[in-house]
């Protein structure tokens, strides 16, 4: 008998919406692209014009403001290499996709306190040590390890005053807060399908009315002239169902992982008094929760639960397998030691009380025997 599985690890990939898959499974099985002229293209071309404004409407934007992409990394990627005269400045936080672009550009770090917040005072600091070269900053809305949700309103007022442009990654964000005081005050914001329920290898990334971004991949006239190819439209339409279906669900949403966050959270210092739950006491996603179990390998940890049918991680999924501690915890002023304890437990729409009974359960009786040990 198979045992029951409890899926925690929504922050690396969030299982597809049905109405993500009705909405990609009626692509399939049609026909059309939407550049063509005739009957089937321009129905293609209805469907993608529906799942722009699907996507602008969850982000809060115009549906001209967003050009799809193969995913967030290429947002991102995007949106720091286009801008080949100004400096770059980007969060010691930021997720890889930011600061591999990051490093390859010459950018600078700006670091952030112990709760994971970008430091506002290091910020001006580094805008005002070069005054005569634009800049252009990255700060993520919301960390996809701790779920630490940055001061955009106090960085974008920043940037504006030294003439900076600024990009937000609200890949973690999206669907787990809102989004349009984020989209109103940024010049560029990166997206992903996956991360709300939509298909992996599609994403989409905001861009200011009027501003001129060089484009990412030049051919055809698709995305604006943004970025040609012939539009990936089956993933195109499974992220425009996941973005409404997200945008319906957000606010009853919110609530429940917040209430799930309060019952686990409280759970793991009954179960270990000495627990660090990461970024506690600012503002966090409702989702996401990062612990440490004093003494007890992540990596020892994340088998323990998977034998016991949860899956969790360690840290970003797209750094899986790495041997080094997370960045965004030494960032955040945490000893190797302890960076190397800490698992990330990220619920969604579908998680019940059951997955986090289980979750404290399994934790717990991990944490007594190694304990006793």
């Amino acid at each position: 008998m198979l045992k029951q599985r409890h899926y925690l690890d929504f922050n690396a990939t969030a299982p597809l919406r049905p109405e993500a898959r009705a909405a990609m499974q009626a692509v399939m099985d049609s026909s059309g692209n939407p550049s063509s002229v005739h009957a089937e293209g321009r129905a293609a071309r209805a469907r993608l014009d529906t799942a722009r404004r699907q996507v602008a409407a969850l982000a809060g934007c115009r549906a001209a403001d967003v050009c799809f992409t193969g995913g967030g990394t290429e947002a991102s990627n995007w949106a720091l290499s286009a801008w080949p005269d100004r400096r770059i400045l980007v969060s010691a936080v930021e997720h890889d996709a930011t600061l591999r672009t990051a490093e390859r550009l010459n950018g600078e770090t700006v670091p952030v306190d112990e709760q994971g917040r970008v430091d506002l005072d290091a910020l001006r600091g580094l805008l005002a040590s070069n005054d005569e070269a634009p800049a252009l900053v990255s700060v993520m809305a919301a960390n996809n390890e701790t779920g630490v949700v940055q001061p955009i309103a106090e960085v974008a007022a920043i940037c504006r005053q030294a003439g900076a442009l600024l990009h937000v990654d609200a890949i973690q964000a999206a669907g787990r807060m809102t989004l349009a005081d984020v989209v109103a005050v940024a010049d560029m914001v990166s997206l992903s399908a996956h991360k709300i329920g939509g298909p992996a290898g599609v994403g989409a990334l905001i861009v200011r009315p009027a501003l001129q971004i060089a484009p990412m991949i030049v051919g055809g006239g698709q995305e604006s002239w943004r970025r040609a190819g012939t539009e990936n439209l089956i993933g195109i339409a499974g992220f425009g169902a996941a973005a409404e279906a997200a945008l319906a669900g957000l606010e009853p949403d919110i609530e429940q992982m917040k209430q799930m966050q309060q019952s686990l959270e409280a759970g793991l210092r009954a179960a270990c008094p000495t627990v660090e739950i990461m970024g506690d006491g600012v503002a966090r996603l409702p989702n996401t929760t990062c612990v440490r179990m004093p003494g007890v390998a992540a990596e020892t940890q994340v088998m323990a639960l998977d034998l016991a049918g949860i899956a969790v991680s360690a840290g970003s999924a797209c750094s899986s397998g790495k041997v080094t501690p997370s960045h965004v915890l030494t960032a955040m002023g945490r000893s190797m030691e302890a960076a190397t304890e800490t698992i990330r437990i990220s619920t969604g729409w579908t998680t019940t009380a059951e997955d986090i009974e289980a979750l404290i359960s399994a934790w717990s009786d991990l944490w007594n025997r190694k304990r006793a040990a």
